[in-house]
């Protein structure tokens, strides 16, 4: 190659270089998100990818949109309305497949399920075996979810239930009471009236329900792959930075989002998130957060479908896809 051609050549790259530097980074492409809840702690590796970038460095602007009890984001997925969607637990995906509605669970952010059974201290009642055949607060949602579980499991009978108000206010008068609670709540509200109560974490006992369940449409999985593939990928970065980096920028957005969230019950929802292994336990250990394995939906399905549930030739397989996770994303060495 002649001199003359090779100036000509870097002439040539210098002036591409130029018009790209010029034009900028390429558009984020925005998606939209629905959580399973208001803002709290079990939120925050979203906020944090949020609030550090780390969904701008993937090309992504993620419009959040936060759950609550009158916010019924499953029927916005369904309707398109919403590109990603939390579901609580197992149970969700499965709906969806039996409604034979086309949706698809590709993360599982949560390893445990954090629901729980609470009960005073110093009354005996301090593991799952101690509690058959005594009084239990739970609501209708929960007697159709973990509580087959814990029939099945440990023989909870159904004359044991008693009505759950959502409210701790029956508990703390009465030290014989045991309700149903979620981690990183009723335990601390309950604490704040001078009680520390035993508290039970249904998935330590076996209960192999996933929680905070990435879902989107089998239409978007399947077409575009790379989105889901770098929203996936990015939540997972966000929930290392929360939990093992400086969780502040994160916390800084939820409390924007929900004021009723104090610095104090965000500390208390991380530290019980870490000291439970809600979200980095088990197969996320190994292969990373977010983690899902055939072997565990099977489990599930097969719990509640012997508790009549779902019919027994539901095609489980259908409601979640392993393609996305597993990759040991964000895993420190």
């Amino acid at each position: 190659m002649n001199i003359r051609l090779m100036q000509r050549l870097r002439a040539a790259l210098l002036a591409l270089s130029a018009c790209a530097a010029l034009a900028g980074p390429a558009a984020a492409e925005t998606v939209t998100f629905g959580t399973d809840w208001k803002a709290e702690a079990e939120h925050g590796g979203y906020y944090q990818a949020i609030a550090t970038g780390i969904y701008q460095k993937y090309g992504l602007e993620v419009a959040l949109r936060q759950g609550g009890p009158q916010v019924n984001h499953a029927q916005l997925l369904a309707a398109g309305v919403l590109d990603f969607n939390l579901a609580p637990n197992s149970f969700g995906p499965l709906n969806y497949i039996r409604e034979a509605i086309p949706m698809v669970a590709v993360a599982a952010l949560f390893q445990k399920d954090p629901s729980v059974l609470i009960a005073h201290p110093g009354q005996g009642n301090d593991s799952f075996p101690a509690l058959k055949g005594k009084p239990i607060m739970i609501s209708g949602d929960t007697r159709t979810g973990s509580w087959l579980f814990l029939k099945q499991k440990f023989g909870y009978t159904d004359d044991q239930i008693r009505t759950y108000t959502f409210s701790v206010a029956p508990f703390l008068v009465d030290p014989k009471a045991i309700q149903q609670g979620y981690l990183s709540s009723e335990p601390y509200t309950i604490e704040q009236q001078g009680v520390h109560p035993v508290v039970l974490l249904i998935a330590d006992a076996g209960y192999a329900s996933y929680g905070s369940i990435i879902e989107a449409s089998e239409k978007l999985a399947r077409e575009k792959p790379d989105l889901v593939q770098r929203f996936v990928d990015a939540s997972i970065e966000g929930w290392y930075s929360y939990l093992y980096g400086d969780p502040g920028p994160g916390n800084t957005l939820i409390k924007k989002d929900n004021p009723e969230m104090t610095d104090e019950l965000i500390a208390y929802g991380i530290a019980k998130i870490k000291e439970y292994g809600i979200v980095d336990s088990g197969d996320s250990k190994t292969t990373g957060i977010g983690a899902m394995t055939e072997a565990r939906w099977k489990e599930f399905f097969t719990t509640m479908a012997t508790a009549g549930l779902y019919p027994a030739d539901l095609d489980y397989r259908k409601a979640f896809t392993p393609q996305f996770v597993n990759k040991k994303v964000g895993m420190r060495p």
